[in-house]
């Protein structure tokens, strides 16, 4: 197996994207959907994480698409523009191969660079035992534990909070991140 490459996400990996979600929403707990989203809907997110501005990307080996990370807003309103949220899908059969620690690495470098200041980790089900560990690495930090907050395969499910400042953190005033630059606050 060769080395993952890193890229940048196109439209065109949609349906590899959208191949790597549907057993996690099917038979993980890492998403609370039910139904997997078609190629469609997929696009659509992708379309509105990109043109908003945040960094999308693909690990590729051989040619083949095995895992993504994206960020996204953590919320909508206007004050929380300087925070992002990541997500972090790895093929089933890619994991645990260090793919995702170079996906995750990726993508904060790349939301520093775009001027943001905090990473957001909202991880399904405290049992994702391989997601807390690999952002712990990477030195996100526990805020905590909301429990039972959603319902999925006949139980209830905990989502567990970590954070990473980004760079200068809330250490000085902001920049505006170039996400924030193209929408609109008002």
């Amino acid at each position: 197996m060769s080395a993952p490459t890193i890229r940048p996400a196109t439209r065109a990996d949609v349906p590899a994207i959208a191949a790597i979600y549907r057993p996690a929403v099917l038979t993980g707990t890492a998403s609370f959907e039910l139904d997997p989203p078609d190629d469609a809907e997929m696009t659509r997110r992708f379309d509105a994480i990109t043109q908003g501005g945040y960094p999308y990307f693909v690990a590729e080996i051989d040619g083949r698409v095995v895992g993504y990370a994206y960020a996204s807003a953590y919320r909508t309103r206007p004050a929380y523009r300087f925070t992002v949220e990541n997500s972090v899908y790895i093929a089933p059969d890619m994991q645990g191969k260090g793919i995702g620690p170079l996906l995750l690495r990726t993508l904060v470098d790349g939301c520093t660079a775009k001027g943001f200041r905090l990473m957001i980790a909202i991880i399904g089900d405290s049992a994702q035992y391989g997601s807390i560990a690999l952002h712990r690495r990477q030195g996100f930090t526990f805020c905590g534990t909301i429990h039972s907050v959603g319902y999925k395969f006949g139980r209830w499910l905990d989502t567990v909070i970590m954070e990473l400042p980004l760079e200068r953190g809330d250490t000085t005033p902001p920049d505006e991140p170039a996400a924030a630059k193209a929408s609109d606050h008002s």
